[in-house]
């Protein structure tokens, strides 16, 4: 039986990076769900893929390269959420159709990609991106022909888009909080950086120092390392964290490259039970590649842990297992990628319309009352109100959540004094 499960699973994320997943929900809807949909004329004054009956959406992730291992999760519950909202109804009583298209983890890609859902195929929203790289090079497509990303991963903050919502949290939600949980709860002093060579490592490590350096007294870092996408050797640097002997390994190393980082951390005899080790990329989907017995220990900052306790999350679980197998995990962005098109669908209900200016003034204030991670709010800057929440990895692969802030944290994308 668990081979056939097994087999079940791979062969549903084939048909996933192929883009061609089954719609498990197709069929169930009533012949009247969208017979009161809205004069097509009043709700699409800009011309986008909007019918009496459908409005098609895009999905621009990478299904290959070196950040699948991440991003995979991501186009998983996006089509989870355009399932369900179909069920629902769909959206101004319009079903949802994708458009899926692979950025290949390649930033050239990710940009013509988006070029293309925009002007050729006239999505009215791109469901989208992962790293910070990919974002930047999407970022003047979307502002120049007028188009919604809903971007789900953590970052590095430092912007603002009237054309982009930000389900992910923003440096002084994950980045600031993980510093400061370290440092008040294990009493760090001493913290050694290691990162993937792109612009979210970068940016978010030189937001860290600043904080350790200017903001925390008698704090200070001892190392900083980059490596390139992709990369697979770190005993090198391992070494230099075996003499540095810092209190803190602070990583944000991303994709594929996590997988030899930590079962080289394990073969070096790094023990992550007495080496405090602290990411801000790591999820359950990373940990997937990297198995449980290899970073069992180590912390991570999220907001989002598959598993917390609340009747949400555990819908949301069992829902994303019938959908795409039981041997699937869920991480933080994963779900931060369902939110979007819950968020993209509320917004156009509020604003009455798909024009995407509309659906920019309409976004503030709007709320999410399911999501798995509890309530999401949207501010005005386009960012979600929510909790930090660090987790502790466990060997099966899952997380222990250990501290949890007890208010939601306002998004502020542009802190003075870290730029």
């Amino acid at each position: 039986m668990a081979d056939q499960d097994d087999a079940r699973h791979s062969r549903l994320r084939r048909q996933l990076l192929m883009g061609m997943a089954a719609a498990p929900f197709a069929g169930l809807l009533p012949r009247t769900a969208f017979a009161q949909a809205p004069a097509t004329s009043a709700v699409n004054t800009t011309g986008l893929a909007v019918t009496d009956t459908e409005v098609t959406v895009g999905i621009l992730h990478s299904a290959t390269g070196t950040m699948a291992i991440s991003e995979t999760g991501s186009i998983q519950a996006e089509k989870l959420a355009i399932e369900q909202i179909n069920a629902a109804g769909g959206v101004l009583g319009r079903k949802i159709k994708f458009i899926q298209e692979d950025g290949a983890s390649d930033w050239p890609t990710f940009a013509e990609k988006a070029k293309k859902l925009l002007v050729q195929d006239k999505v009215a929203a791109i469901m989208g991106c992962w790293t910070s790289a990919s974002r930047k090079a999407v970022l003047p497509i979307i502002e120049q022909y007028n188009g919604m990303l809903y971007y789900p991963t953590f970052y590095e903050g430092l912007e603002q888009s009237k054309n982009v919502i930000y389900t992910g949290q923003e440096a002084t939600q994950q980045i600031l909080e993980s510093l400061n949980w370290v440092v008040r709860e294990k009493g760090a002093k001493t913290f050694y950086f290691i990162g993937s060579d792109y612009i979210w490592p970068r940016t978010s490590n030189k937001i860290a120092r600043k904080h350790i350096e200017n903001f925390m007294k008698g704090t200070k870092v001892v190392g900083e390392e980059y490596f390139p996408l992709g990369h697979t050797q770190f005993n090198s640097v391992i070494n230099k964290l075996k003499l540095t002997k810092p209190d803190v390994i602070f990583t944000d190393v991303v994709g594929g490259s996590n997988v030899a980082f930590y079962k080289q951390l394990k073969a070096a005899g790094i023990n992550l039970d007495k080496q405090l080790l602290m990411t801000i990329s790591v999820t359950e989907d990373e940990i997937d590649g990297i198995g449980g017995e290899n970073i069992a220990g180590a912390y991570s900052c999220m907001k989002y842990f598959q598993s917390l306790e609340n009747d949400n999350n555990k819908e949301f679980v069992a829902a994303f297992k019938k959908m795409w197998g039981e041997k699937t995990v869920i991480g933080d962005v994963t779900q931060a990628a369902y939110l979007g098109p819950w968020l993209w669908k509320l917004t156009v209900e509020k604003a009455g319309s798909f024009d995407v200016d509309k659906i920019a003034a309409a976004s503030d204030g709007i709320e999410f009352t399911k999501a798995p991670e509890g309530y999401v709010k949207i501010h005005a800057n386009h960012h979600l109100w929510s909790k930090t929440r660090v987790g502790q990895a466990q060997k099966d692969g899952q997380f222990k959540v250990v501290y949890e802030s007890p208010e939601l944290i306002e998004p502020n994308p542009f802190p003075k004094g870290y730029q």
